[in-house]
């Protein structure tokens, strides 16, 4: 599926949480002051209960952050690359400034 779809459907799916959001409070409210009818606050309260359960699992299946041990490896693999550049005759400060540059630009640019 193409990145603008799968967007498209979870704002749709965040737009339709905030509105059970909405309206489980509100629910709870009227329910509570009408005539104290406890099933209808309780009911009212699990879909507010479902929305941030759904709302919580669509948040971290579409993050695409990776693991933290992923970037240990990463770093790594990046100051061995360093290392050898370094003994094969590179300057270290130019190089290790050119790193910190790209890894600058890399956290401005969106993915």
């Amino acid at each position: 599926m193409s990145p603008a779809p799968t967007a498209t459907a979870v704002r749709a799916i965040r737009v339709a949480c905030v509105m059970c959001f909405v309206g489980g409070i509100t629910g709870m409210i009227v329910a509570s002051l009408a005539d104290n009818n406890i099933e209808a606050v309780l009911t009212a309260g699990v879909v507010t209960v479902m929305a941030a359960l759904v709302l919580l699992a669509v948040s971290t299946v579409t993050a695409t952050r990776r693991a933290a041990e992923f970037d240990d490896a990463d770093a790594e693999i990046l100051e061995l690359g360093i290392q050898r550049m370094v003994e094969s005759g590179t300057d270290e400060t130019a190089l290790r400034e050119l790193v910190r540059r790209a890894i600058r630009l890399g956290r401005r640019t969106p993915e």
